[in-house]
């Protein structure tokens, strides 16, 4: 049902005004317009900062988690982030383990007391039956079971550090790009207090399968703190079949969830990013977002028009349309690839080319549950390790039924964009 027609939940835009009104002291009328306005429309909004998986190129992954932000723990040992539709917050008991940048062997967890963090989570969410398990420890984050007697629904709140830099945190309350991920509605914005939130609809998987829905809430604080809370509609964010058709809580309850004050005393309990060690190896440079974009629209063919763009450093998308349907079109740049990645090039279906590159290209299925959608990409690596992996869809979007039979652009014209010489060219950042 949309929202504007749910007399439960209301409009989406009118809510999102509300609680920022209420959360900013003196949200104005002309802010919440800019800000849904923003929020519903824009399909260009970027996502979080990410290099070439070993296993592919961005275009091939969801939206990812809580990445880059340190709340002491995260998903346990080794672990990074979540790659589902809408990012989710960890299960209650890993409250051991990392997934910051630095060593996990160097980082502490986080001491908060599960049960403040579930006391607070309680106090500000409508009256119901709760349960949580493992509240004993201590940790960042808890995930309990609500039920208001419509329905048990999975609920959880999740508290980090965003990071070093002014810019720390900010993709986690930055609408994701509607191309790589499905969602029914989005909106981000910064309150009157400098605080900034992101407010999001989304689902568990990508194709939206089961009917499982994934609402969450996250505020980025101005000193630098992430509040994170997602909700379902089912017992479990996985695993459990739907119990009602949303999510237990309105927009406005799951945000003002967010910016309630009594987390401040929390927040200031987790740990302090740890310094750079003497060793610590920086990410390689690779293109700006805005070199790749330019770069990818000169190399497609002629006789396709761009219907909307977007990416990140290294990375770049067009979705095109050559009257046949749309059609998404996407590139990554990996000045630096490594070792692991120069084994993914060897084998069977690899090409080496006279100057020693080596091509790899491969047709199958789409991965993100869109009908009839299929994938075709052609991946580069020159003998000193620059990466260029070309990926196109018969789809605007991968969790998208089929627009078209075929991508937009061939196999021949996909390789003549990988194997461009002005990828080299490009300035590093």
């Amino acid at each position: 049902m949309p929202l504007n027609d749910d007399p439960q939940h209301g409009a989406f835009e009118e809510e999102l005004g509300a609680v920022l009104r209420r959360a900013g002291d003196g949200f104005s009328a002309d802010d919440r317009r800019e800000l849904v306005a923003g929020g519903l429309k824009r399909g260009r909004r970027r996502l979080v900062r990410r290099r070439l998986a070993v296993t592919g190129g961005a275009l091939a992954l969801a939206a990812v988690g809580i990445g880059g932000v340190y709340g002491g723990s995260l998903v346990g040992p080794g672990a990074g982030t979540t790659n589902t539709s809408v990012a989710t917050a960890p299960k209650p008991g890993n409250a051991t383990g990392t997934a910051s940048a630095t060593d996990p062997k160097k980082t502490p967890d986080a001491q908060i007391p599960l049960k403040d963090i579930a006391d607070v989570l309680k106090a500000n969410t409508p009256a119901g039956q709760w349960t949580f398990d493992g509240l004993d420890g201590v940790g960042h984050a808890v995930a309990g079971v609500y039920d208001d007697g419509n329905g048990k629904a999975a609920v959880s709140v999740g508290l980090y550090r965003a990071g070093r830099t002014a810019e720390s945190g900010s993709d986690q309350v930055t609408c994701p790009d509607e191309a790589l991920v499905a969602y029914d509605r989005c909106a981000d914005g910064r309150m009157s207090n400098g605080d900034r939130i992101m407010a999001i609809e989304g689902y568990v998987y990508p194709d939206k399968r089961d009917g499982l829905k994934n609402w969450r809430v996250v505020r980025l604080t101005k000193d630098g703190f992430l509040i994170d809370a997602s909700e379902y509609n089912a017992p479990a964010e996985k695993g459990d079949a739907v119990s009602r058709e949303n999510p237990p809580f309105g927009l406005t309850q799951l945000k003002e969830l967010v910016s309630a004050d009594a987390w401040a005393p929390l927040t200031a309990q987790l740990p302090q990013l740890p310094k750079p060690g003497k060793g610590e190896t920086k990410p390689p440079a690779v293109p700006s977002a805005a070199a790749v974009q330019a770069t990818l629209r000169s190399l497609l063919p002629k006789g396709v028009t761009v219907t909307s763009h977007g990416g990140d450093d290294g990375h770049g998308y067009v979705v095109v349309d050559d009257g046949k349907g749309k059609s998404l079109v996407g590139v990554d740049v990996q000045p630096k690839a490594g070792k692991a990645v120069a084994e993914l090039f060897s084998g069977a279906g690899v090409v080496t080319l006279p100057d020693g590159t080596k091509v790899k290209a491969t047709q199958q299925p789409g991965e993100k549950g869109g009908a009839g959608v299929v994938w075709w990409s052609v991946d580069t690596l020159t003998p000193d390790g620059f990466r260029v992996a070309v990926s196109a869809f018969n789809s605007g979007a991968q969790h998208e039924a089929a627009t078209r039979a075929e991508p937009a652009l061939t196999m021949a014209q996909l390789k003549a964009l990988a194997l461009s010489p002005k990828w080299q060219k490009l300035p590093l950042k």
